[in-house]
């Protein structure tokens, strides 16, 4: 079996810049919900002065994760803000002082085994840094560490336009290097494969220098194809095996973590300072000057353009991530998250939706679906509410890469109506799962 996808451009126009720190804003604002699973729960009073790295929101429950400050300064309220994808969630706005001192809990854990290694990546608040935002702890918390056969570390980075993870090989190679060491003694896995496209030939000769002379640690060479970052799609190309549906990659042996992610957990464990900034990619064809920017989680978007000299055209939309699985954002307000990896801003020629016309059962989305999906039957069976059906077409495994959208010729908005389907298939189990156990 071989799995599909598509040929995009790479537009890597900012692979060269090396990250800019942003000057500090007066204000920024953290949401309690930067990651899957239950908020933080708020952990500061207005008025109450806090510092860099200090806690601001406890971790709730299992899947959960804790929320750093990212500045010194004042609490000055807690509001609730409508986030890109149309959840709500709580943040604490803080002024900031400008003085950027590092709160005193703020050392290096006490890390001598898997337990304690595990809650250090916890206490560190590192969540899915590729966009995904699964707290990182619940993920190497394996029960039984004889299942961990791979480790791989995803450096695809195959979405158009970003370099933050390229960034992070050529800047942080040493913290890859440190968090493979941490791999390689608490989880103890057969093997370490770094997966990295072919089209980053610095990052390849990096991560080679990186694995060289390290055990069972090898770098995999993919084909620049979309979407080689995806989890299912990483698993089948670096270890040849299939991810059952509904399951994980332990189930096939595998434990997938990002290179950024991983990064930050080394950094973590040697300095004890918790995620409290990301390095973004700020780009687009509005953007006037696009770059990588280092900036504190909180701060609003309108600041990021501001410092890459605003934009060269009025913006009509503006992306998370990237173009092809990037949330488009409704103000410029919002602000930078643990997840942000990029920020792209596209003029009116980049944003224009194409006109649509009918379905001509081509198959051309079915070809390119990398899980071989029937995104036609998928719409059908929506569009009738045949709940059965969806169920039978597995629409529930799409990941919503855009593959099939990209390459329809009748520009038809393939994801868009799998979402739709996806939520309602979700709706219709739930539902029977409530009608068996009433």
């Amino acid at each position: 079996m071989k799995l599909s996808g598509i040929r995009v451009l790479h537009r890597k126009n900012t692979a060269d810049s090396i990250p800019q720190k942003l000057p500090l804003p007066e204000t920024v604002v953290i949401p309690m919900s930067m990651h899957i699973g239950k908020p933080a729960v708020p952990a500061v009073k207005t008025g109450e002065r806090v510092t860099v790295g200090q806690v601001i929101g406890t971790a709730d429950g299992f899947i959960s994760a804790p929320v750093h400050s990212s500045v010194s300064g004042t609490v000055k309220k807690f509001i609730e803000i409508t986030m890109a994808n149309g959840s709500k969630t709580n943040a604490v706005v803080i002024d900031t002082d400008g003085l950027q001192e590092i709160c005193p809990s703020v050392k290096p854990p006490v890390v001598k085994d898997f337990e304690s290694f595990v809650n250090a990546v916890r206490a560190s608040g590192v969540v899915g840094l590729g966009g995904a935002g699964f707290p990182t702890f619940v993920k190497l918390g394996v029960k039984d560490l004889s299942a961990v056969k791979a480790i791989i570390i995803n450096a695809a980075e195959c979405e158009p336009y970003i370099t933050s993870d390229t960034r992070t090989m050529l800047d942080k190679a040493d913290y890859i290097a440190k968090g493979i060491d941490l791999l390689q003694k608490y989880l103890v896995p057969n093997r370490i494969i770094i997966g990295i496209e072919d089209n980053k030939k610095t990052c390849i000769d990096k991560m080679n220098k990186v694995a060289h002379g390290k055990d069972n640690v090898e770098v995999k060479v993919l084909p620049s194809v979309y979407p080689q970052g995806g989890e299912k799609v990483l698993v089948y190309n670096t270890i040849g095996r299939i991810i059952p549906k509904g399951g994980l990659p332990l189930d096939v042996g595998a434990v997938v973590i990002n290179c950024t992610t991983l990064a930050s957990i080394a950094e973590y464990v040697e300095t004890g300072m918790p995620l409290v900034e990301k390095c973004i990619t700020v780009d687009g064809s509005a953007v006037k000057e696009p770059k990588n920017v280092i900036a504190p989680i909180g701060t609003p978007l309108e600041k990021l353009f501001d410092f890459c000299s605003g934009f060269k055209a009025e913006p009509k939309k503006v992306l998370y991530g990237g173009p092809m699985m990037g949330i488009a954002v409704p103000s410029l307000d919002l602000p930078v998250l643990k997840m942000t990896n990029a920020v792209i801003a596209m003029d009116e020629n980049d944003a224009k939706l194409p006109k649509t016309t009918a379905c001509i059962n081509c198959g051309e989305c079915v070809n390119h679906c990398p899980l071989r999906l029937d995104p036609r039957a998928i719409a059908k069976a929506y569009k009738l509410d045949m709940c059965e059906e969806l169920k039978n077409l597995c629409a529930d495994l799409c990941m919503e890469c855009g593959c099939c959208a990209y390459v329809c010729p009748a520009k038809r908005h393939i994801v868009q109506t799998n979402k739709l389907a996806k939520a309602k298939l979700n709706k219709y189990i739930r539902e029977q799962k409530d009608k068996k156990e009433g």
